[in-house]
């Protein structure tokens, strides 16, 4: 499998990874509250702009590669 096509199949993965992620710490910010929360908070955005970042590259290569997971690359 190319490098390209690889790419294709794990920039999903790690876009629903990091969604995860990112869903998590603001659960675990709620808990911390105060100065940790907001840093948490600061962290999960941090995620998301890199998702959006991650989605533009996905789009720059083609777009997912349908049927394939990040198992099989």
């Amino acid at each position: 499998m190319e490098d390209l096509e690889k790419l294709r199949i794990l920039v999903p993965h790690w876009i629903e990874h990091n969604a995860e992620h990112a869903a998590e710490f603001r659960a675990w910010g709620r808990r911390a509250g105060g100065t940790a929360r907001a840093l948490i908070e600061t962290a999960a955005d941090q995620l998301e702009a890199a998702n959006r970042s991650l989605e533009e590259a996905l789009k720059a290569l083609g777009g997912p590669i349908e049927g394939r997971s990040s198992e099989t690359a």
